[in-house]
C-alpha cells in the first residue's frame, strides 16, 4: 500500500468493513467478465473536512495547508523521503522538499482524494 493510499484510507476507512458486510456470491454456471471498479461516491466538502477534522488531534495540525501536518495528523512519518515517495506516487517528478513543492503536494493530495470520491473547493482544490 503507497502513501497516498495510507492517507486515503486514513480519512475514510480502507473499506474492509464493506467487504465483510457484503452478502456471498451466488454461484455462477459460465465465468462473468470482470466487472469495472465502482467509481467512489463523492461526498461533500463539508462532509470531508467533516472526516478529517473529526480525527483525533486534528484541531492541534494546520492540516488545511500542510502537508507535513496532514501526514502527522494520520499517523504517517512526514520526513523528506515520505514525501517524495508520496509525490513520485503523485507523479511529480524532481520533488526537493522546497515549501513551493510541499505546497504543490499538498494541493495534489487534496485533489487526488477528492478525485476519488470527495470534493473540495476554494483554497484546498487549487
Amino acid at each position: 500500500m503507497g502513501i497516498f493510499s495510507s492517507i486515503k484510507n486514513a480519512v475514510w476507512g480502507s473499506g474492509d468493513d464493506k467487504k465483510a458486510e457484503a452478502p456471498a456470491p451466488k454461484p455462477v454456471a459460465a465465468p462473468a467478465a470482470p466487472a469495472a471498479p465502482a467509481a467512489p461516491d463523492p461526498i461533500s466538502q463539508a462532509e470531508m473536512e467533516a472526516r478529517i477534522a473529526a480525527m483525533p488531534n486534528a484541531d492541534k495540525f494546520n492540516w488545511r495547508t500542510s502537508i507535513v501536518d496532514l501526514m502527522k495528523m494520520v499517523g504517517l512519518d512526514p520526513s523528506f523521503a515520505n514525501r517524495k515517495e508520496l509525490a513520485g506516487e503523485l507523479g511529480m517528478e524532481g520533488y526537493s522538499g522546497t515549501a513551493e513543492e510541499n505546497i504543490n503536494l499538498h494541493h495534489a493530495v487534496l485533489n487526488l482524494l477528492a478525485a476519488e470520491g470527495g470534493k473540495v473547493g476554494g483554497i484546498l482544490k487549487d
